[in-house]
């Protein structure tokens, strides 16, 4: 099963302090879409009301089309995945991933057949019969991720999931995560505040700033074509180039009035827009690539990020003539 979800004008409050500022989105059924943001955006915020843990002071949450005022967590077509897996450590497997199916009157065999096709789902076959103290953080997590599929939620919410586990096994789940949720169709929410996690998995991103939507669209579009100075910077490393009337401190930047944008990899030797020479003030070999800082020389109070390929050698005190690429305009 799977569902749309819809946001219409939410608007939330916790005291004095404004979560959630009039938010609207529209999640296509069967879409993995990624919140993300810095912490006390409104992001889980937002993740709590599509799955009933609170009410908004105005607007509407919809799923299927139908409103979700008033209904309860467990009344909702919804699942949550959490950070801590929240498994019970006295039950087996089998019984951790049957245990939704139980609540809801499902006979002892069939919690067994299912909760064992949802375990060869998340890569844990023949393991039913084990504690989750027997299997390591990964595992463990695999293991909430059943347990959430096994009730056959219309919408499968993630809280930060992945946000305990070591860099190299959160790329790893990252990768098995997006396989699963093409296997199984479900619509899936999902909450972080790591831009590299989003952009792995997520078939759109909506990056939340201040209660409010900054930026949404697919991966690329968002990295590339942020549509904010806030996006563009959480989006990771950007430089940042004031223009007035076309002019900027390094010359003529096209037409307009604001800010031009480049990645630090849209950066370096050959074609492109003229940034003119520029000083390496430092350099460090990033096995990809090599990341240096530069001074241009026509503007010595602007200090750019750069990304040179990794043949390049250079040191401090170099000059090197920079050209930019596919840069980016938000008019002021």
């Amino acid at each position: 099963m799977t569902a749309n979800v819809s946001i219409r004008g939410v608007t939330q409050r916790y005291g004095g302090a404004l979560a959630l500022d009039g938010v609207s989105l529209e999640i296509a059924a069967g879409e993995f879409v990624v919140l993300l943001g810095p912490s006390g955006c409104g992001k889980t915020t937002l993740l709590n009301l599509i799955g009933g843990f609170s009410e908004p002071v105005s607007g509407q949450v919809l799923i299927g089309g139908r409103d979700m005022a008033g209904v309860s967590p467990a009344q909702r077509p919804t699942t949550t995945v959490f950070q801590d897996y929240a498994l019970f450590p006295h039950m087996t497997l089998a019984d951790n991933v049957g245990f939704g199916l139980r609540m809801r009157g499902v006979g002892r065999a069939a919690r067994r057949v299912q909760a064992e096709e949802m375990l060869a789902l998340v890569g844990l076959p023949g393991r039913a019969d084990r504690r989750p103290h027997e299997l390591s953080g990964g595992q463990r997590q695999r293991v909430a991720l059943a347990r959430a599929l096994a009730v056959s939620p219309d919408v499968l919410l993630l809280d930060e999931p992945l946000g305990a586990l070591d860099l190299k096994l959160r790329r790893a789940m990252q990768d098995e995560l997006k396989a699963i949720q093409r296997r199984v169709g479900t619509t899936f929410v999902h909450v972080t505040h790591d831009q590299e996690e989003a952009m792995a998995i997520a078939d759109r991103i909506v990056v939340m700033n201040a209660g409010k939507v900054a930026d949404i669209g697919p991966p690329r579009e968002v990295y590339l074509r942020p549509k904010s100075l806030f996006s563009a910077a959480f989006m990771g490393e950007i430089n940042q180039i004031a223009v007035r009337d076309g002019q900027s401190a390094l010359g003529p930047m096209g037409a307009g009035t604001g800010v031009l944008l480049v990645r630090p990899e849209s950066i370096g030797l050959t074609g492109g827009l003229p940034l003119g020479d520029c000083r390496v003030e430092d350099a460090a070999f990033f096995g990809t690539h090599v990341r240096a800082h530069v001074t241009p020389l026509a503007a010595p109070d602007l200090r750019l990020t750069v990304h040179l390929p990794q043949a390049t050698a250079t040191s401090p005190g170099d000059v090197l003539t920079l050209f930019a690429t596919d840069p980016v305009m938000l008019e002021a």
